[in-house]
């Protein structure tokens, strides 16, 4: 059983690419597994979902059509860059030299919390996609006009 996961946390990733996963959410994050997966997202972050929660995710890409070229990326990216981490001693996820150089990381980064999972972001490409969003339109996107703040 997986917890909720809100915020947003200033993180860096050392020299071997390990992220100290704040410790509020380590045991959540785990959800009594011994592991958590990690993959890259379409849009250049890293995922990070407790296992349980990757499941349905997992099980429904694997569904995509093979024969849509944006169906097969997302496949290809979701299935192919899945990585069962476990945790060290310290609480800290490696995140894969493949992983890293698709999302570009490098030291600074960001890791937002989405309600089931973590994005990890590269603070530098985090920080150009919110002031993209934040310079677009201000009324909300079509399906949630009737969502209020």
């Amino acid at each position: 059983m997986g917890g909720t996961f809100h915020g947003a946390a200033v993180v860096t990733l050392d020299a071997k690419g390990r992220l100290a996963v704040p410790t509020r959410h380590r045991e959540a994050l785990l959800g009594g597994a011994k592991h958590v997966v990690l993959t890259a997202h379409p849009e250049g972050c890293v995922l990070i979902y407790p296992p349980a929660a990757w499941e349905p995710v997992r099980a429904r890409a694997e569904t995509f059509p093979s024969f849509h070229p944006q169906a097969s990326w997302w496949k290809r990216l979701l299935l192919g860059f899945e990585e069962h981490v476990v945790p060290d001693g310290s609480g800290r996820l490696l995140v894969s030299g493949a992983l890293r150089q698709h999302a570009q990381l490098a030291r600074d980064a960001m890791l937002v919390g989405q309600g089931g999972y973590f994005e990890l972001w590269d603070s530098g490409l985090w920080n150009a996609k919110l002031q993209q969003a934040l310079a677009g339109p201000a009324s909300p996107p079509a399906g949630m006009e009737d969502f209020s703040l």
